[in-house]
């Protein structure tokens, strides 16, 4: 292989690049918008995660970046009580090979964009619209021998492969936020990464070091508004928001209530489908296969995807045979961690008898045994 062609300069597309290159490959990235202006707030980096950051020789990088939390725990959002805990700081390394870390989303984006203006073999083209694929040909110089359509939910790409998925809605809404350390309330763990439970929504909060403050993420059920995102969070919205949580503690309650400008996001997923045509195209990310955030895996699975799939395309396989592989396999690991997904999502939002249950029983198992039940997620190396 000679040429990739890469629609989308999202994480995703970054990654894929960086990917190419280390195996000798051209590619010319090319991105809709102007400016690359990431929108969004914090991010987790799971293990399976940094590990490809760091086959790539980013992670060293990032380490001065992100936050190691010491632990993920499970709280009521009702009583605040801890439920369960799992240490990531002192075992991530030692037990899954690399670190879990979380950090904003635009720093990343930012440290990856650095090593690909910095990568010879790497060309970016922003404001390059391709609404057919004699666009593509025309803005890469040729026919490149591959195209990847990593351009996320609403991807226009998709219109390409036939038999794709849909983006589809969740019923699930995201108001996201982010308060600086010095103004967050005492229930907020500066050391961790913490999900407060509750009936129909649970809230995830965690440190940005490299912003000086906690990501925030309420999410509860809610309305399909259609193609959108990152809405600017209007008094209707917050009213909302803050009726979803009516029932919580007083004082998560009162942290919504004064959220500094909150965005509104619907979250969208991607319905099974073809990611590949087995010829000469292929989607990645959220192009393929866009989740709920409910195991926190979606960027980890879109950077696993870029790692993976410029490892098996530049084997000694046809092209085709490749793309195919790829797809097969790839679908199969997706498929797990969105099961994994809808399982939290239950357990996350239990009520009632259940939840008793769901207490009684994390409670009860040891630390070690809830670390191996992750460890197929957390310890996959992805090959490359």
């Amino acid at each position: 292989m000679e040429s990739v062609a890469i629609l989308g300069a999202g994480v995703a597309g970054l990654v894929a690049a960086l990917a190419f290159a280390k195996k000798g490959v051209r590619s010319v990235v090319l991105e809709r918008t102007a400016a690359l202006q990431e929108v969004g707030a914090g991010m987790q980096l799971s293990p399976n995660a940094t590990y490809v950051l760091g086959q790539l020789g980013v992670a060293d990088q990032l380490e001065g970046l992100w936050r190691e939390p010491d632990n993920i725990c499970l709280v009521s959002g009702q009583t605040l009580a801890p439920i369960t805990s799992i240490a990531t700081k002192s075992v991530a390394r030692s037990r899954w090979g690399s670190p879990y870390a979380s950090i904003h989303r635009a720093t990343l984006q930012k440290v990856l964009l650095e090593h690909v203006k910095a990568e010879p073999l790497i060309s970016l083209h922003l404001d390059a619209e391709c609404k057919t694929e004699d666009d593509v040909t025309e803005l890469v110089g040729g026919r490149p021998d591959l195209t990847i359509g990593a351009d996320g939910v609403w991807s226009k790409f998709r219109n390409f492969v036939p038999q794709s998925g849909e983006p589809e809605f969740t019923g699930m809404v995201a108001w996201r936020f982010i308060i600086p350390e010095k103004d967050a309330p005492s229930f907020l763990n500066p050391r961790n990464i913490t999900a407060y439970v509750g009936s129909q929504a649970h809230i995830v909060a965690y440190p940005l070091k490299d912003a000086g403050a906690f990501n925030v993420v309420a999410l509860s059920t809610g309305n399909n508004p259609g193609e959108t995102w990152a809405a600017d969070c209007n008094p209707t919205f917050r009213q909302e928001m803050t009726a979803q949580f009516s029932t919580w503690h007083r004082d998560i309650r009162t942290l919504l209530a004064y959220a500094p400008r909150p965005t509104w996001w619907p979250l969208f997923g991607v319905s099974n489908g073809r990611w590949t045509d087995g010829k000469s195209r292929i989607l990645i990310g959220d192009a393929a296969h866009a989740m709920t955030p409910f195991a926190a895996q979606g960027a980890a699975m879109a950077i696993e995807d870029a790692y993976e799939l410029a490892g098996v395309t530049t084997g000694n396989a046809a092209l085709s045979d490749a793309l195919l592989f790829f797809e097969r396999n790839r679908q199969h690991r997706v498929s797990r961690v969105r099961s994994r997904g809808a399982f939290n999502k239950f357990a996350y939002h239990a009520r009632g008898p259940v939840r008793i249950a769901r207490d009684l029983v994390l409670r009860m198992r040891r630390p070690e045994q809830v670390a191996a039940d992750l460890d197929w997620l957390y310890g996959y190396k992805a090959p490359g």
